[in-house]
């Protein structure tokens, strides 16, 4: 990993399964720590954030695992910034609406949707100008759920994935 990061005003928040499938998949704990050291340092210059309603999210798992040791123990509170702003609370209710009000979307989808954080981190990124990271693929053409980045679309919020995050952060790992 590159030793110190060149960026110091926040440009991404991250979605929960950033943590989830990088711990499950991607970048174990035990395989890859510089991964959670590389979120840890950005984080600290200032780069990257998440939101409360990620922190949890990614806990209601109960699964006692790495992840969520290091999301108790490891990292730092100011990960996790409040939703509790009226500006966010304001661009969610409209997400909610468009879901709720939409079609194309399953009952069941719209009240998945409507008890995870998705419209929060949502609504989080758009309020403050920041680029949603998230492991979700653009799908319009899905029904059975709500994909985060359909949301995105509609409200003209800029997303990626983490790839697409470590690349234009320009980390390497060796």
């Amino acid at each position: 990993m590159n030793s110190a990061p060149k960026a110091s005003r926040r440009i991404f928040v991250l979605d929960a399964g950033v943590f989830i499938q990088s711990h499950r998949h991607h970048y174990a704990f035990d395989i890859v720590p510089g991964f959670w050291n590389t979120l840890l340092i950005y984080h600290n210059a200032g780069t990257l954030v998440s939101i409360d309603r990620i922190k949890k999210e990614v806990l209601s798992g109960g699964k006692d695992d790495a992840l969520e040791d290091w999301v108790k123990n490891t990292s730092p509170k100011t990960l996790w910034d409040t939703t509790k702003e009226p500006r966010v609370a304001s661009i969610y209710g409209d997400m909610m609406d468009w879901v709720q009000s939409s079609t194309h979307y399953t009952s069941v989808a719209k009240r998945i949707f409507a008890t995870n954080a998705d419209g929060w981190v949502a609504a989080y990124a758009k309020v403050h100008g920041l680029t949603l990271v998230t492991h979700e693929q653009l799908n319009v053409e899905k029904k059975k759920e709500v994909p985060l980045p359909n949301v995105c679309k509609q409200f003209d919020v800029k997303w990626m994935n983490t790839f697409d995050m470590l690349r234009n952060l320009n980390v390497r790992f060796s």
